[in-house]
């Protein structure tokens, strides 16, 4: 089935011009500082001796200037088992060298119910991450892969990306996980990228300014008004009207320093 949603904000013009501002901030500061912010992806080959150098293709300095890395916040060694029962979970390889201890990694990480795996061969984990990003003009956030980053021991699988709009519709991002071969570990470093964020704005061309944010009383109470939707409907996209109609004026406030 094919849909498409459309919305309007109140307080924007459409023609709006200038840079976008995005607002990036941590849902839960617990352990913030081991989550890094957000970085802008820049080339890795920065020679820029001649004219026709990649570095000074505009091409590609505009669709870096739209995508962010998020990098991953601990070092993870992961196998796929099942217990006796034939219940699917995972190992942590490191075991006692591990960095962070496997109360806290199981607040995290988890498998998703076999029930709702695309196909009953690839399992599906899911490793909950507290960044939020925020706008107060129509802006849509694309998740992907850091597929502009050359990672030697490929994955064994494809992350799960999404796209939805941050100016109505908030939330934690999480890296999902379709394991592919599930006899081949997961292995992942802290500060290697674990994915992108890219952002959409209106008209296309405006570049975009990211910014710390911070938690204001009304983001929060937002939150609280649209978080765990998903429990209870199936296609949240049409909660965006409603949801617009509650939202406060403004959701963006600048950390200051």
């Amino acid at each position: 089935m094919h849909f498409t949603v459309t919305y309007e904000h109140p307080n924007i013009d459409a023609a709006g011009s200038g840079p976008v501002q995005v607002g990036w901030l941590l849902d839960n500061d617990k352990a913030g500082i081991i989550f890094e912010p957000p970085e802008r992806v820049r080339s890795v080959e920065m020679s820029k001796t001649h004219a026709k150098s990649a570095s000074r293709c505009p091409a590609i300095i505009n669709l870096e200037s739209r995508h962010f890395v998020i990098k991953c916040p601990f070092d993870l060694h992961l196998k796929f088992v099942r217990n006796k029962d034939g219940v699917p979970g995972l190992r942590n390889m490191l075991g006692e060298k591990s960095p962070i201890r496997g109360k806290k990694l199981n607040e995290h990480l988890h498998v998703t119910s076999e029930t709702e795996w695309r196909y009953k061969d690839r399992p599906t984990i899911q490793l909950s991450l507290p960044y939020l990003f925020v706008a107060d003009e129509p802006v849509y956030i694309s998740q992907t892969a850091p597929y502009m980053h050359y990672r030697a021991d490929p994955l064994p699988g494809t992350i799960f990306g999404g796209r939805f709009p941050i100016d109505v519709w908030p939330r934690p991002l999480m890296w999902a996980f379709e394991w592919h071969e599930p006899e081949k570990d997961i292995v992942l470093q802290r500060g290697e990228p674990l994915f992108y964020v890219q952002f959409e704005t209106v008209p296309q061309n405006r570049p975009v300014q990211m910014v710390e944010a911070e938690k204001t009383p009304e983001l929060e109470e937002y939150l609280k008004l649209i978080g765990g939707t998903v429990n209870y409907v199936n296609q949240t996209f049409s909660l965006f009207k409603a949801a617009e109609e509650r939202r406060p004026a403004n959701l963006v406030t600048p950390k200051k320093r």
